[in-house]
């Protein structure tokens, strides 16, 4: 078949992209009334066959403009899935029709290059050239900007490069650009410029202003070149989708409860650390609104369960957060719980942005303190009752995905009850923990000593707690290293041997030590790190995982001959007698906060199995593409899948949702925001001149070491024995490395986080709520940790 020959298009005649992207993209802009340079397009452009009255439509342009760019707007080019960036030439600068023949024939060459054939063909991507001729601006600065952050996935960014004069520099790498993050309310909050920046801040508001305008035209993410000419005015120069770039991280966002509304990572972010699948949301994310929601009702100040909102936690961004104004709700209205004791149990400090509710009639607190103290009271009936539920609870496994569903709908009701306990457990913790520390403070400061005296003394009466869950959890797990570590050849076929391996083999030994394996993992095997995420797995589901753990502890073992340090004995000396009580009260929270937990978490295990179940049904029944995708529907949305109808456009969701997750996970929050939660840059606090971070003593002691910073349980698995860990927060998962460490210090927490509890029964030395350790300092630093004072001295950076 004979190709067309070439011929000219106005960009008034443009309305689909048969011409290119970048054809398509110049005609909306210009047909939406933005300032684009003139311009036309050569269809079909073909270097040995010229368009019938292109020197004439040159001259046209050429009236108006002293030079032209061509650049290229081929087939599949700055399209929504494929960019072509750099693949094709472009000539800037084109003077006189000789010079625009010889640029049209340099451009129409370079779709034959190598390098261009072989990006076509890895993008399946075939089809003609064409070449847009455009009016050169003569530019007092130009660039791009991204209506989303490309980098980060975030949309409520936009992304501004700028450099002085034409911006060919700031495509092809030759310069260095200035560069600004600016918000949705217009404020820049990130700028990285040069000395003399290529624009005024009212010219960065104006580019963004304008592309965002786009961005609503187009009713998606844009990338736009532009340049700004002599006169001042933004010509707009391209506009092309984003292609790379994930689904909206904000798309499963829950409402906000209010504007003014203090949101925390803190506590929510111990117990779910970093950014969960839609499911996890909706069934442990509720799971605790729910209990939370009758911890309320329970105090008399909130009248009904609201199924329909989110009213003590949020979801923003894939992350979960802890609603702290709903919680005022509590102090102001029951008796002995201040604003400042509800912050310290959530935060590990008084947090100023949190206003209090103005305080109930007394008699109405009284009434209220009542009815919160016997429900609270009425624990241990609660968790007698879900031990008999829990013992006729078995995975759901139903054969069909219809009753697998129903099955896993049943068991939700179980969850919300077990994590209903499991609160109530948390609040007698902390408020009796909180109670200690406030006299322990009144006391010292009385007896002319700090309030981080009075700090240390709490922390002190709080450690003996016996048969707490994660310290029997990593006494049990350190036994069988120990007995691995006691038989050399059974220790050497441990750690050769894949992780994965060594931990099936070892499941499987009929042997002492097998046994002792298989008692553990009977006990502990649904614990693991995340373990409310229904779709991570558990340390029984995963023995690559375990296995990197256990061969960890059996190394530190061998090589220093260290178990598990003894639980400490509670301290009683010198004590009196109301004193001591309160400790026993707040030792025995702890320990019941443990024993619920673990409860929790086995529901939460099971039903985790029996999601992944339903995947693996509708994946082999051609329903999901994977079984890994259910993960990522709202548990509102399952019942769509197992009836007949189309699933095109929920399957295309969750795929965007998934791809979305991995994003999420690497934002960052303030420890407080108020309204919607707004990912931020973490920046590191100011060590005092002497180099001390002070955060709040969690366990007494001073240790000296090498720190390992560890943001995730990954970089965990790096630890040296003796070796000080230093993480944003600690959950169960992270337990069996506190047999390798001389010492932990955590960014927030407070004196009833699972670190400190776990610390406090093996006396390794720990200082929680340092706002920042981790940005602060370096793997590699050597650093003094005080757990008497809650402090952390730089004692020798790395070099």
């Amino acid at each position: 078949m004979k190709p067309e020959r070439s011929r000219l298009v106005e960009l008034s005649d443009i309305v689909d992209a048969r011409y290119g992207g970048k054809a398509l993209g110049l005609a909306e802009l210009a047909a939406a009334g933005f300032a684009v340079p003139a311009a036309f397009v050569i269809a079909d452009a073909d270097a040995a066959g010229l368009p019938d009255g292109l020197e004439a439509r040159h001259a046209r342009l050429a009236d108006s403009a002293r030079t032209v760019a061509v650049r290229s707007s081929a087939a599949g080019e700055d399209g929504a899935e494929n960019s072509f960036a750099g693949q094709y030439a472009s000539v800037l600068g084109v003077a006189g029709y000789d010079g625009l023949l010889a640029a049209i024939g340099h451009c129409v060459a370079s779709a034959s290059s190598e390098r261009a054939t072989a990006y076509r063909s890895a993008a399946g991507v075939s089809g003609a050239m064409h070449l847009v001729v455009q009016e050169m601006v003569d530019a007092r600065a130009a660039g791009v900007v991204f209506t989303a952050d490309p980098a980060s996935g975030r949309r409520d960014l936009c992304v501004v490069d700028a450099v002085p004069g034409l911006g060919e520099s700031l495509v092809d790498g030759s310069a260095s650009s200035d560069h600004y993050e600016v918000d949705r309310a217009g404020r820049i909050v990130d700028r990285q410029t040069a000395q003399s920046p290529a624009l005024t801040d009212a010219e960065v508001a104006a580019v963004v202003a304008g592309a965002r305008a786009a961005e609503a035209r187009w009713g998606r993410p844009l990338d736009l070149e532009w340049a700004i000419d002599r006169t001042g005015e933004i010509r707009w120069l391209q506009a092309r989708p984003i292609t790379a770039l994930p689904g909206d991280l904000n798309a499963m966002d829950s409402l906000v409860a209010g504007e003014d509304h203090v949101y925390t990572r803190c506590n929510i972010g111990e117990m779910m650390p970093g950014a969960f699948c839609p499911l996890t949301a909706s069934v442990s994310g509720q799971a605790i609104e729910y209990a939370m929601q009758l911890v309320q009702i329970a105090g008399g100040v909130q009248d009904a369960y609201r199924e329909d909102r989110w009213l003590q936690l949020g979801y923003f961004s894939g992350h979960l957060f802890l609603n702290m104004t709903e919680g005022t709700a509590l102090s102001s209205g029951i008796l002995g719980n201040s604003l400042e004791q509800y912050s310290l149990s959530i935060a590990g400090r008084v947090v100023p942005e949190l206003v209090p509710k103005p305080p109930k009639p007394f008699a109405r607190r009284l009434v209220n303190t009542v009815r919160l103290t016997a429900f609270a009271l009425s624990a241990g009936r609660a968790i007698r009752r879900l031990d008999r539920d829990l013992a006729r609870f078995a995975t759901p496994s139903a054969g069909s995905p219809a009753g697998l569903l129903a099955e896993l709908d049943a068991a939700i009701e179980l969850y919300n009850e077990a994590t209903l306990t499991h609160v109530r457990s948390s609040a007698r913790s902390a408020v009796a923990a909180n109670m200690l520390e406030q006299t322990m403070v009144r006391e010292a400061v009385k007896a002319g000593g700090s309030q981080d005296d009075g700090r240390s003394r709490a922390s002190a009466l709080l450690a003996g707690a016996t048969e707490v869950e994660s310290a029997v959890m990593l006494a049990q797990l350190d036994d069988v290293v120990g007995r691995l570590a006691a038989d050399p050849s059974e220790a050497s076929a441990f750690l050769t041997a894949d992780p994965a391996e060594a931990v099936t083999r070892l499941a499987g030994d009929g042997g002492p030590i097998g046994r002792t394996f298989q008692e553990f993992l009977a006990r502990h095997g649904h614990r693991g790190y995340r373990e409310l995420c229904v779709r991570d797995p558990s340390w029984g589901d995963d023995p690559d995982g375990l296995g990197t753990i256990m061969q960890a502890m059996l190394r530190a073992r061998r090589d220093t001959g260290d178990a598990v340090r003894p639980a400490r004995e509670p301290v009683r000396e010198g004590v009196p007698g109301a004193v001591r009580v309160m400790a026993g009260l707040a030792r025995a929270g702890a320990r019941g906060r443990e024993a619920t937990k673990s409860r929790m978490v086995l529901v939460a295990h099971r039903l985790g199995r029996g999601y992944r179940l339903l995947g693996e049904q509708l994946a082999a029944a051609g329903r999901l593409p994977d079984a890994d995708l259910v993960f990522f529907l709202d548990r509102s949305e399952l019942p769509a899948l197992v009836g007949d109808g189309d699933l095109g456009d929920l399957v295309e969701q969750a795929e965007s949702r998934r791809a979305a997750l991995a994003f999420q996970a690497r934002l960052e929050f303030p420890d407080v925001c108020v309204g919607r939660p707004v990912p931020a840059r973490p920046q590191a606090p100011e060590a005092s001149a002497d180099g001390v971070i002070t955060g709040r003593p969690a366990c007494g002691g001073v240790a000296e070491g090498v720190v390992r910073v560890a943001t995730t349980i990954a970089q965990a698995r790096d630890l040296r024995p003796g070796e000080i860990l230093v993480a944003p927060v600690t959950d169960v998962g992270w337990t069996p490395y506190f047999t390798l460490i001389a010492a932990l210090v955590t960014d927030v927490g407070s004196s009833v986080s699972h670190g400190a509890v776990v610390a406090r029964e093996y006396g390794l030395p720990c200082v929680v709520n340092t706002q920042g350790a981790t940005l602060m300092l370096r793997t590699g630093d050597r650093v003094r940790v005080d757990g008497d004072r809650g402090t952390v001295t730089l004692l020798a950076p790395v070099p």
